[in-house]
């Protein structure tokens, strides 16, 4: 039992630890008892305050005078109180923020992501049509965890070759032992990876992200009009390396683990492809990638009564705003047919993802290609594992048999 600044004592069944490996398993009983019992919830043990209800989580990330990103969106991040480098929009505050969010605007441009949608589908093709006629398929390893990194490699210019090495080292930087925080150190934002290609890309310009970047003017907070540095440069491109790679994978697993449990809607989308926009959205509400994104309070803030403290870290519980029973109708209920509306898995305000439009993008092209193959399947779920993060949630092998 915990007890809020008001002196109020929440119910034992309202508790929250994002490290919990049950409750990570399944998170949405006790998302559901926040909701109900402690919308604005104190974990005493972890220090940290936690949103879940939908309109909580929508205002505060709103405001973002009062939330702000500049010390970490990530719990271990906020409280390990390490200097953030500069270039990491997602944790920035403007005026900083501001300028490097629009230089990265250019690149994720409705006109750009159209244009990638042919490369998108032949990676597709290439990952799935090996399988045609056998009898089973790991969403994770064989789809999941490609597309997205062939995409994004395309979009940086990383050759083939290294193209595993670099996801792999970009995804070891997020993981965790088993229901414990993630380690976090002076280096945590360790780019250096990519320095060789940058410095190839310099004097072998072309068209992708990392010449866009090479050549790109600015006016800073100063009012200064230049060049990136090398190291902004770098953090930009680790940045988009890892957000690219691991949300819209954990995405394309949720797809073959919810419709795999609803073979009935499945069918709907094989008859119907036009379905398949609306399908997704309601997939980024029911499971979203990243079930929560951290802020700190920069000014004492009252939220339904209860004072959260100046300094306090927070947690806004997007996976449960986005069933929150007072914004939608049966929330735990996948529905392809729902109006989706609105969903927090993307955040909102001046956060909101720059790479959302690609995200949804690469999902619906991918269950295109799939279904025309795959009609069936059924998830296997003895062998299904969870990833061990505490920042996304998703599925790390996801097999299934194919009909």
């Amino acid at each position: 039992m915990t007890t809020t600044e008001t002196g109020t004592a929440d119910a034992v069944a309202a508790y929250y630890d994002p490290y919990d490996v049950d409750i990570n398993n399944d998170p949405y009983p006790a998302f559901k008892a926040l909701r109900d019992e402690a919308p604005v919830y104190y974990n005493e043990p972890y220090d940290f305050w936690a949103l879940s209800r939908f309109d909580d989580i929508d205002r505060a990330l709103r405001d973002h005078d009062t939330f702000i990103s500049g010390r970490g969106g990530i719990l271990e991040l906020i409280k390990a109180g390490i200097e953030m480098p500069p270039g990491i929009l997602i944790f920035e505050d403007p005026p900083s923020h501001t300028y490097h969010r629009r230089l990265l605007s250019r690149v994720f441009t409705p006109k750009r992501v159209a244009e990638l949608e042919p490369k998108v589908r032949e990676y597709c093709v290439q990952c799935l049509d090996p399988f045609v006629g056998e009898t089973e398929f790991d969403f994770i390893a064989h789809l999941g965890a490609q597309v997205p990194m062939k995409t994004i490699s395309m979009l940086l210019g990383i050759p083939e070759s290294d193209q595993e090495f670099i996801r792999d080292r970009v995804d070891a930087n997020i993981r965790t032992e088993a229901g414990q925080p993630m380690e976090v150190s002076d280096d945590f934002v360790d780019a250096s990876i990519f320095a060789d290609y940058i410095d190839w890309r310099a004097d072998h310009p072309s068209d992708d992200l990392m010449t866009d970047l090479l050549n790109a003017t600015f006016e800073d907070e100063t009012g200064e009009t230049r060049a990136l540095r090398r190291d902004e440069i770098l953090t930009y491109v680790n940045v988009i390396a890892g957000a690219g790679n691991e949300t819209t994978n954990r995405l394309i697993g949720w797809s073959g683990k919810v419709l795999g449990e609803h073979p009935e809607q499945r069918r709907e989308l094989v008859a119907d492809q036009s379905l398949i926009p609306n399908a997704i959205e309601e997939l980024l509400r029911f499971e979203p990638p990243a079930p929560h994104v951290g802020r700190v309070v920069a000014r004492e803030a009252e939220i339904d009564g209860v004072t959260v403290p100046e300094g306090s870290a927070i947690l806004l519980l997007l996976g449960s705003g986005n069933r929150d029973e007072r914004r939608w109708e049966h929330p735990d209920r996948f529905d392809i047919h729902r109006n989706v509306g609105q969903i927090l898995s993307f955040g909102y305000g001046i956060h909101f993802c720059l790479g959302a439009a690609l995200a949804r993008m690469e999902a619906r092209v991918a269950l295109e290609e799939l279904l025309t193959r795959f009609p069936d399947w059924e998830v296997d779920i003895d062998r299904c594992h969870l990833s061990p993060t505490s920042t996304v949630r998703g599925w790390e092998t996801l097999p299934v048999r194919l009909g």
